[in-house]
């Protein structure tokens, strides 16, 4: 299967957003997810699949999977928390996995960026924040 990459822009000045088609089935992608976060220093916080919940709540038997992997690193949590207790607003960080036209994606976008973006926290502030955590994030998305 092709994968493919698609981010709008490295410099912290534009938001990070990571999509890429993987080789495998839904129910492996959200375990290499998993497993690559947490291989990182991300602890798990939930796993939980949307396309549940839409199933209980609203009785749609037949939306495509989708599922939601919040993470925290708790370093980079207290890091910007010191900066701005508002970026906890945006907190945790989260991957995706999907089902899109027959395919498996996985998709992710920077909070930290995001932070900066919205003004929760000063681009000078968080710039060695963004760079590290972007480093981590890169890692982990290498292994998914």
């Amino acid at each position: 299967m092709q994968s493919h990459f698609t981010e709008t822009n490295m410099d912290t000045d534009m938001v990070d957003v990571l999509r890429k088609e993987v080789p495998y089935g839904f129910d492996e992608a959200v375990k290499r997810v998993e497993d690559a976060c947490v291989s990182e220093g991300f602890g798990l916080q939930l796993t939980k699949g949307v396309h549940d919940i839409f199933k209980q709540k609203l009785g749609i038997d037949d939306y495509p999977k989708y599922t939601a992997i919040l993470v925290c690193n708790p370093h980079l949590a207290k890091r910007a928390l010191d900066i701005s207790k508002d970026m906890g607003t945006i907190f945790p960080c989260s991957f995706t996995v999907y089902e899109e036209n027959g395919k498996v994606m996985v998709a992710h976008t920077s909070i930290m960026r995001i932070g900066v973006e919205v003004g929760l926290a000063s681009k000078e502030d968080m710039e060695d924040l963004i760079e590290e955590t972007g480093k981590r994030i890169r890692k982990v998305w290498d292994k998914i």
